[in-house]
């Protein structure tokens, strides 16, 4: 641990970081996870010729990003083809994120929030690399096979006035399966939509009634669980407010006006949730956007279940 701390004394105060723990990094999963991206890129920039090795030092340089970027997205930016410098790698990246978000459906503002950016992916960081990867998969190969469960434990580094302060939690890079044994209880929302609708419906206005109590500062109120929450705004909002911390307005679209402004928003809003350690499996925001039921309650319950007695 005194390793990793001291790596970390440049960084700015206010940054936050996620470093893995050594110790899971010869997690069985975490490897295959690797192994199949990695013959997953070269699968697919054969025609160029192409081939990568390791994730962290193939990466983070830009130029295999960048020809994933044209071949899968079809998106050719005028960037050099092999940035020497520091400097140049940084410069290349970035617009390279920029595209790629916006394929991802992330906004241009997404660089700030989501779990990767430049200068993460430019440090050979191999937790943002991989969540980057998966995203991508998902995004242009969805029917490919990533292997399920893999997560690790990472130390969260926050650098303040007053040193390096850390702490521990499980991050998850791909979905959780609920064949296994973490997840064979099914999830409390799923057993309440087998139920009686009128049933449905008390725990819907138990939830509505949690949610306007703490909404009420802010002299906003929710009628539509599956719709108003849709766009992320009063998640973000109502997170803010039970979790007692400022969003500032310039990380959300406080009025969203398209699919990926949305997409942003609830992708924000649930990587603040795993921020706080507050843990819902199986929701993508995807889902949240597209007015899932399921997932919508799934997220809101979490908040509940933590603050129900404020």
């Amino acid at each position: 641990m005194d390793k990793v701390v001291e790596s970390e004394q440049g960084n700015q105060v206010g940054e936050r970081r996620k470093i893995i723990q050594p110790s899971f990094l010869n997690d069985p999963k975490l490897l295959k996870l690797k192994e199949v991206l990695v013959e997953w890129i070269n699968s697919t920039l054969k025609p160029e010729h192409i081939v990568v090795q390791n994730l962290e030092e193939d990466i983070y340089d830009g130029l295999v990003l960048h020809h994933l970027l044209g071949k899968l997205g079809g998106v050719h930016l005028g960037v050099e083809e092999i940035a020497l410098t520091s400097a140049a790698q940084m410069c290349k990246l970035e617009l390279i994120l920029q595209a790629l978000n916006q394929e991802l459906g992330l906004g241009a503002q997404a660089d700030g929030t989501a779990r990767w950016s430049a200068k993460l992916i430019h440090s050979r960081d191999l937790l943002a690399t991989l969540h980057l990867l998966v995203a991508l998969v998902k995004r242009y190969q969805p029917e490919l096979a990533l292997p399920q469960n893999v997560s690790v434990e990472v130390v969260m580094l926050e650098v303040n006035k007053g040193g390096i302060k850390y702490d521990k939690q499980i991050e998850c890079i791909t979905l959780q399966s609920e064949d296994t044994e973490g997840c064979k209880k099914e999830d409390p929302i799923d057993e309440l939509l087998k139920l009686d609708a009128h049933k449905i419906a008390t725990v819907k206005k138990a939830l509505l009634h949690f949610i306007n109590k703490n909404m009420s500062p802010l002299r906003l109120q929710v009628s539509d669980i599956e719709k108003q929450f849709a766009d992320g705004v009063i998640l973000i909002l109502l997170i803010g407010e039970l979790e007692g911390f400022f969003i500032p307005l310039y990380e959300f679209y406080l009025s969203p006006a398209s699919h990926s402004e949305m997409l942003h928003n609830v992708t924000l809003a649930l990587d603040l949730l795993n921020d706080r350690e507050i843990q819902v499996q199986n929701v993508d925001p995807e889902d949240i956007v597209s007015q899932d039921v399921p997932a919508t309650l799934k997220v809101l319950y979490a908040l509940f279940k933590k603050h129900k007695n404020k």
